[in-house]
């Protein structure tokens, strides 16, 4: 059983990502969207106006929460040969009651692809709005522009 990594939160966030469970590379530096083909900090940065991607990831994280956005992942433990989402086996979700208690601004959940998305029902029936990403992994193929592109609509504006 692997554990996945601490949420990149506060009580200021209004608006949070969640992808499903970090990749084997992740795990190993720690950081979220820790494999270098992962286009995340990149689909972020262009977002935000921010060189995410370029900076270290203390800052990365910063720049971020300044944003009012957080990062967490659906899965708090699974089993996974890889590191592909279709290879979770027995997953535990991540405490999204405690999330609500601790995140009073919260407005907006954005899932980064088709696994995380599978939990929407649940934070919306809690008020939430829910929009679904085009997944940010090097295996989702989907041109780089298009991405940016589903991203932006689904993000912006952000959440006041």
């Amino acid at each position: 059983m692997l554990t996945g990594l601490a949420p990149i939160m506060d009580a200021r966030i209004k608006l949070l990502i969640l992808g499903s469970f970090p990749s084997p590379a992740s795990l190993k530096a720690q950081q979220y969207y820790g494999h270098k083909q992962n286009q995340f900090w990149k689909l972020l940065g262009a977002i935000l106006d921010e060189p995410l991607y370029d900076l270290p990831y203390a800052e990365r994280i910063e720049r971020t929460l300044a944003h009012h956005i957080g990062i967490w992942d659906v899965y708090r433990a699974c089993i996974r040969p890889g590191a592909l989402d279709a290879d979770i086996r027995a997953g535990e979700a991540n405490d999204f009651a405690a999330l609500l208690c601790q995140t009073p601004f919260l407005r907006r959940v954005c899932f980064n692809g088709q696994t995380a998305g599978r939990f929407a029902p649940y934070l919306e029936k809690t008020g939430l709005e829910t929009r679904l990403l085009p997944s940010s992994s090097p295996a989702y193929t989907l041109p780089f522009a298009r991405k940016l592109e589903r991203w932006r609509e689904a993000m912006l504006p952000l959440p006041d």
